[in-house]
């Protein structure tokens, strides 16, 4: 009996699954959404440019239409996340659902191409395969405001690995419905293509029904509960008096404190107020991150999923089953990798997990487009894809680290947007590269640009002074090495249990 729990109990541990399980229903509310709105960006991220190709757009459009999707992202997610907190965390991820519908009801009925832009831009896309909108960054400030900072890790590194896996499972679908489609009589590609949006919306609909079962701890108010002011002492003698006021005769006016003018707001107090809620320390680390992780946005929206299969596609000519299935081993690969993320980030720190995991990845980008064999094309993706989300748990779990509570929203925010604008401009140049048959350029830029985001992350961050705004509380969660003693006492235990129960029934006889 011990042989066969000791392995699923030190796994449970070790890999932070106790965390999940602690953390309650809402933690695995918002992971299975997430795994499942995945399932329907890894459908849309595999046939997205293919799509557009179908149907007559050029390369250039496809590259615009990647850019102002991303640029609609930046605006609405943006906008709908700064605001998430006052309005409602969940009543804006509901909004978020219903534009996800809404999306893939337009896409697919439609083939024109400004009403397809339209929808990308005003709705909920993944132009990348990504998870860029309102979703991710409240989410995250949820998991972040439900978790305690020894646990935060492990859960996000789950809801990571979990919507890897949905991605998996969306990408090898659709290969498959798109060449069980094609094979049907009067089925032409481009019906097949429209085909998985209507699954797209259906997945929106999923997406909606969760976010309808989260609680109200979800909620920033929750939070602020937690800390509400003491009322100050009062004096001993409360006692007002009326007086006559000297500005208006026979006025009676209050004999006490003067309390000052309220402030004039100024004409930029709706800015000042979605930035003020961010500290000056804060913001001093964090401009220094965004910079940072804007160059990695950069590279990795000249390189995307979606145009990588366009540009293994228009190099090799596989099938689009074949093509499915390395798109979706490498986010089963992804998958794996975030599983690790966690285990590691407790061993060797946060920056050193971000960091040393980054640069094989980037320098399997970095080298993408020397090989001419499909197969190792295929390898370097899964390097790429096998380690490339490994980064994504510890990152999260860094800045909620680095930031007051009451600012993990804003700041998750303005982090997506600043990711998302900088990766508005590489989905443009890759085009214009891929027009001009210089589509490899993409990728040793892209690689390139990349390992400088690596390096630059170690050298600033790698001694930053972490949970300074947070009471740290180790006992609520053990770290590995504690577990695995006590999970070899508790298998001890067991095991000697199972001896004397052994020699008891010895004696009997």
């Amino acid at each position: 009996m011990a042989l066969v729990l000791r392995p699923s109990v030190w796994f449970y541990h070790e890999f932070g699954l106790v965390s999940v399980y602690e953390t309650g229903g809402n933690a695995w509310l918002i992971i299975l959404a997430r795994s499942l709105r995945m399932f329907a960006y890894g459908t849309n991220s595999l046939i997205l440019a293919l799509f557009f190709a179908e149907i007559g757009f050029s390369d250039s459009q496809l590259g615009l239409f990647m850019t102002l999707t991303l640029l609609g992202d930046v605006f609405l997610g943006t906008a709908l996340t700064l605001v998430a907190d006052k309005v409602g965390r969940r009543r804006i991820l509901l909004m978020g659902s219903a534009l996800m519908v809404l999306t893939g009801c337009i896409f697919a009925y439609f083939e024109n191409f400004w009403i397809l832009l339209f929808a990308a831009v005003v709705g909920v896309v993944s132009a990348t395969g990504g998870d860029f909108g309102p979703f991710r960054s409240i989410e995250e400030s949820i998991i972040s405001q439900i978790t305690s900072p020894s646990s935060r890790a492990d859960v996000l590194a789950w809801y990571v690995t979990l919507s890897a896996l949905g991605s998996t499972a969306g990408s090898e679908a659709s290969g498959r419905i798109i060449e069980f489609l094609q094979r049907r009589d009067g089925w032409t590609l481009a019906d097949a293509y429209h085909s998985l949006w209507w699954v797209y919306a259906i997945f929106g609909f999923l997406n909606a029904g969760l976010v309808i079962l989260l609680s109200k701890a979800c909620e920033a108010d929750s939070q602020q509960e937690k800390y509400a002011q003491v009322p100050q002492e009062e004096s001993e003698d409360n006692s007002i008096e009326l007086v006559e006021s000297p500005a208006r005769p026979g006025a009676v006016a209050l004999d006490g404190p003067t309390l000052p003018p309220p402030p004039k707001k100024s004409r930029f107090s709706w800015l000042s107020g979605w930035i003020g809620n961010i500290s000056t320390p804060t913001l001093s680390v964090m401009w220094k991150l965004w910079a940072l992780l804007a160059v990695d946005s950069l590279a990795d929206g000249m390189v995307p999923y979606s145009l990588t299969n366009y540009y293994m596609d228009d190099k090799f000519h596989p099938s689009k089953a074949a093509l499915g299935d390395v798109t979706s081993v490498s986010y089963f690969l992804s998958a794996v990798g975030g599983v690790f993320a966690g285990p590691m980030a407790r061993k060797i720190g946060l920056v050193n997990t971000m960091v040393f995991t980054h640069i094989p990845s980037s320098a399997a980008v970095l080298v993408f487009p020397w090989p001419n064999m499909f197969w190792l094309t295929a390898v370097l993706l899964f390097v790429r894809a096998g380690l490339n989300n490994m980064d994504q748990a510890p990152r999260s779990a860094l800045i909620a680290a680095i930031v007051k509570p009451e600012e993990r929203t804003a700041v998750m925010g303005i982090t997506s947007m600043m990711r998302t604008l900088a990766a508005t401009a590489g989905p443009t140049v890759t085009g214009l590269l891929a027009g001009s048959n210089r589509f490899w350029i993409a990728f040793v830029a892209g690689g390139a640009f990349r390992l400088a985001y690596d390096i630059g992350l170690w050298v600033i961050f790698v001694n930053i002074k972490l949970h300074q705004h947070e009471e740290v509380q180790p006992e609520m969660v053990q770290t590995g090495q504690q577990r695995q003693h006590d999970d070899n006492e508790e298998m001890g235990s067991l095991a000697g249990s199972d001896e004397d129960n052994d020699e008891d029934d010895r004696t009997t006889k």
